[in-house]
């Protein structure tokens, strides 16, 4: 799917993607795309209430979301799917979705992960899944802002800065 933009970033929908990402990608649905946040009515809730009003938005399982788009579902339209790790992005690549690049915006710090980025901090299983997408040929890009420059994500993990 041409018009299909993915973005990992732990916090979802949040002032950044709101009001820069939406705007520069020209995108008219956000689907998020989440097992356990499709089962929470609190933070759907809250989802909603972040999202641009001109704009529709789909809180999806992997699942459900990987039907949706392999069906051609979303065709007409430009999405930004966000997810909040890379391991739902490999989930949804094994199910059959097309997917060219992704752009990392924020994994926050755990005590089993090492700082890739200010913004990015990842452990053992995060790294082997952006490994893993990278071996299927999937671009990764670190990107928190749209006017910062893009970083080849890969290098980063592989150590070169």
């Amino acid at each position: 799917m041409k018009n299909l933009n993915v973005r990992i970033d732990e916090r979802l929908i949040h002032g950044q993607v709101a009001t820069m990402w939406t705007n520069i990608l020209g995108v008219n649905r956000i689907i998020v795309v989440d097992d356990n946040v499709i089962n929470n009515e609190t933070e759907k809730e809250v989802l909603k209430m972040a999202k641009p009003g001109n704009l529709k938005l789909s809180i999806l399982s992997i699942k459900g979301a990987s039907e949706r788009i392999r069906n051609g579902q979303y065709n007409e339209e430009t999405i930004l799917v966000l997810v909040k790790s890379p391991k739902t992005i490999n989930e949804m690549v094994n199910l059959g979705v097309e997917i060219d690049e992704v752009t990392v915006g924020n994994i926050s710090k755990k005590s089993d992960s090492k700082e890739i980025t200010k913004s990015v901090s990842i452990n053992k299983e995060e790294e082997k899944c952006f490994l893993d997408l990278y071996d299927k040929g999937i671009k990764i890009y670190s990107q928190m802002v749209p006017n910062d420059n893009r970083k080849d994500f890969t290098k980063l993990i592989k150590g070169g800065r």
